[in-house]
């Protein structure tokens, strides 16, 4: 019988863990500011998508959002937070977290002799 103690669960960023909000943060952690439209097509999400993604980061003061004009034409700019960069960075450390578990387990699978 194994006595190994129960994994710890994952402390992951529930906001940011689902896919899409994930996908905007990551972008948006690799550049100061970036207008809606670029995160919207290098995201590969749709407006509307992008629209509610940003509105839920907003509320938990993940993203900053500024809106002006270029021109006659209105435009929304986009950037990361302190918090916003501090909870990707969490994230981020949980899952290499899970990731090296995972990687030293097998490794210890792999050395045990077949069971009979």
């Amino acid at each position: 019988m194994n006595a190994e103690p129960p994994a710890a669960a994952p402390a992951f960023d529930e906001l940011i863990h689902q896919p899409t909000r994930l996908t905007v943060v990551a972008f948006l952690s690799g550049c100061a500011e970036a207008e809606f439209r670029t995160v919207r097509e290098n995201c590969g999400v749709s407006e509307s998508a992008l629209s509610k993604v940003v509105s839920t980061l907003e509320a938990a003061s993940y993203v900053k959002v500024r809106r002006g004009y270029v021109g006659k034409r209105p435009r929304t700019w986009l950037r990361l937070s302190p918090e916003g960069r501090r909870a990707l960075a969490s994230h981020l450390a949980e899952l290499q977290r899970i990731a090296a578990t995972a990687t030293a387990l097998a490794a210890t699978l792999e050395h045990q002799p077949p069971q009979a």
